[in-house]
């Protein structure tokens, strides 16, 4: 039973593994304050801007994060994990 819970864990693991650190650091901070914005990410991140959309982008190619409109303002993207 507790390979089951941990296979999913560890495929996230190890497509993570493959990206650049800009990317692993996103998704650290997505682990703990998620949903954030695109702007609150590079603030809890301490990364430019340009290097959070390329660690998104990388994020979203591999399946890892997710957007949706936000609920506050509909004309932003907030990310999270995608589960």
């Amino acid at each position: 039973m507790s390979t089951t819970a941990t296979k999913p864990a560890s495929d996230f693991r190890e497509r993570l593994r493959e990206l650049p650190p800009s990317a692993k650091l996103i998704a650290k901070v997505l682990e703990t304050d998620e949903p954030l914005t695109q702007g609150e990410l590079a603030d809890e991140s301490l990364l430019p801007d340009r290097t959070v959309r390329y660690a998104l982008t990388r994020l979203e190619e591999q399946d890892l994060v997710v957007s949706r409109h936000s609920f506050r303002d509909a004309r932003k993207q907030v990310y999270l994990l995608n589960d």
